[in-house]
Order: C-alpha cells, then structure tokens, then sequence
C-alpha cells in the first residue's frame, strides 16, 4: 500500500471527531450566536428544538439569549437545508437561500406542483411578495389571496410555491422561548433590510458544512444541504482538505485544523433536541445512530422524542410530559435493552435533572420514568 494512501477511521473515531466538533464532548462558554453559525444552523421544526440545541453545548445557556437574537433579527427561522426549518444567522440566510433554492423549487414541485394551476410563477412571486411585505402574513392567508388571482389552483399549494421561489422567513413570535404564535412569514430582504447574495459560494458552504459535521463523504455532504452532484466541487476543494477513508472504504473529506480526538476520548451523557442534526447530516448515520434507532424512531414518531447520547452514541430518547404541577421526563431505551441503561443510570439521571431545571423551571415538581 502506498504510504500516502488516506488514513482509515475507526466508527469511534468518526463518533468522538464529530461530538468535537459539535460541543458534544464538553460544553463551552461560547454566544449563542456564535454557536449558531458554527453549528451551520440548527433544525427547528419544532418552535422550542433550537433552545435544547443550544442548551446542550453552551454553558449556563439562558434561552432569553436566542429570544434577543431572533427578535434584533441577528437570527432567523428559514426553510433551507433539506426543504425543513431551520434557525441560523442572518448572514447564513442570505447567502445560503440562494444556493438551496433548486432544492426547495425541486421539492415543493414534487409535492404541489399539481396544485399550480395556471398560476404563472414570476407573477405569483411578483403579488405574494408585495402582499406579505406589507405586512407578515399566514400561509393560510397567502394562500386565499393568491387563490383569488387563480382559482383553478389549491390554495395551500400557491402559498408553497411562494416559499419555495421567494425566501420566507418566520418572523417572532413564532420560536420565542415560552410564547407562541401564528407561523407569519416575510422576506428575508424585507425582514432583514438588505438583499440575499447575489453570488454565494457553495464552497465556502461546504467548508462549512465539514467544520460542523466532518469528517464526511460526498454524499453525507448532499444528504445535509439536499443538494445533488457536489463531487466536482469537493474535487475542487481537495487540495485544501485532507483525506480519509472509513471502516467501509468511503473517502471522506475534512478541514486540515479540525478537532479528530483519539476514539477512547470519554464522551459524556447528552440530551439532544428532536431532529438534533448530529443524527440527519449523513448519508452514513452510524456515526452516532444506528439502523435500529433509526427505524424506532420512524416507528414510534421520532418527532415526538429527543435523543440520549451514551458514551457518544443514541441509547436512549426522551421527552417531558407536563400536568400542572409536574414535569415528568420520559427516558426510553427503545430497541436496546431494558436495563441496556442501568451501568449509566447515574449519569443519566444527573443530566436528565439538569434538563428538567432547564426546561420546567416553571414546574413544581420534577420526576424521570421509564418508558
């Protein structure tokens, strides 16, 4: 074997090199909105999923933090990576909105364009900007507007199209910690007071995608963005990045100065937010999810569940049911088995009480079940 061929990883190698890069070995005193553009946005299809994010890797995270950024407009909830919501930094929206547009207008077609009508999209644009400038408005409200230009099309799938063609975001109260609204939308130019980039770097977003989630093939890349055909650009990249190989013989590509600690790096016991992007961002999830999380989670509503990380890996989920004056988390071992968590009980326990003076501080009392 050649002496320059690319180093193979170990899967807890790639496990420990991923957690280091994500603020999963350690928590670190770092601004949330530092975090947030280091994290490369974070998933947040549930209003609160950002706060959990967050609160997992900063130290003494207090969630007003990420209430002041989303309502000074230094933070935004967009659909981007993957068609899904995701909260990121003003900067990130406008130059990355642009580069996931085919995505959004790839997928939105899929699923509404039968909805279209004769609805002509440079006009539909044209109008549904105009409307939701004037003032930020509900889909269902876009939607019957822009019905009234075209009566032939669905409604719900004329206030899709203006999402996937226009850059919308979600503006507060909507994801504000411990208050809720209607999901209003607007542009991020109007939102945000300056235009999306005019030529975004796809590059510049891979290099950051891999200071994030590296290291990672060219389909783990394309998996997180949704993006297709990216080969020529980590081509590209190549002389800048060094190379590895998996357990499996997959290149993977990473950032030369990136964090990849020895695999025997103790990892500690985390409680990640539902659709965490620690689990989505591959194409090769083992990493930190096996299969059989992985069909768990679709069998039992993933959605409804965070993820328990032992010794770097998902072994259990969670979620906080509340009565009036308890909050009670629910930890499940899923598919392992029952006492797969009684050598880390204490540990778990110890988190899980922390997560609970986080997320329940408004509860009386505080318990943990097993599910």
């Amino acid at each position: 074997m050649p002496t320059d061929a690319p180093r193979t990883l170990s899967l807890r190698e790639l496990n420990r090199a991923t957690l280091a890069r994500q603020h999963l070995l350690a928590r670190v005193r770092m601004p949330a909105s530092e975090m947030v553009g280091h994290l490369a946005g974070l998933q947040a299809q549930h209003p609160m999923s950002s706060y959990f994010t967050l609160w997992t890797r900063i130290e003494d995270f207090d969630p007003e933090e990420l209430v002041e950024l989303m309502t000074s407009r230094q933070v935004v909830r967009i659909a981007l990576m993957r068609g899904t919501i995701h909260t990121v930094t003003a900067d990130d929206c406008l130059a990355w909105r642009p580069i996931i547009a085919p995505v959004l207008e790839r997928m939105t077609r899929g699923s509404h364009g039968k909805g279209y009508g004769s609805a002509d999209l440079d006009e539909l644009v044209r109008i549904g900007r105009e409307f939701i400038e004037e003032v930020p408005r509900t889909f269902a409200a876009v939607g019957a507007y822009l019905g009234e230009r075209w009566p032939d099309a669905v409604p719900t799938a004329l206030a899709q199209a203006l999402r996937a063609h226009a850059p919308l975001v979600q503006v507060p109260p909507r994801g504000l910690w411990g208050r809720s609204g209607a999901v209003a939308h607007t542009t991020a130019e109007h939102w945000l007071g300056r235009p999306v980039e005019a030529e975004p770097s796809v590059d510049a977003m891979v290099l950051r995608y891999l200071g994030a989630f590296g290291p990672a093939s060219v389909k783990d890349v394309q998996v997180w963005s949704g993006l297709t055909r990216l080969k020529p650009v980590l081509d590209r990249l190549r002389p800048q990045l060094v190379v590895f190989r998996d357990e499996t013989g997959r290149e993977l590509f990473d950032l030369p100065d990136a964090p990849r600690p020895d695999a025997d790096t103790p990892a500690p016991v985390r409680f990640l937010a539902d659709f965490d992007n620690l689990t989505l961002s591959h194409d090769d999830r083992s990493r930190a999810l096996s299969k059989e999380w992985q069909q768990w989670g679709t069998a039992n509503l993933n959605m409804l569940w965070g993820g328990v990380l032992v010794d770097g890996f998902h072994r259990a989920a969670w979620r906080i049911e509340r009565t009036r004056d308890t909050a009670t988390l629910l930890i499940s071992s899923g598919p392992e088995p029952k006492d797969a968590l009684k050598p880390h009980h204490d540990a778990v326990e110890a988190e899980g009480r922390r997560l609970l003076a986080f997320a329940a501080a408004d509860r009386d009392k505080h318990e943990i079940a097993y599910a």
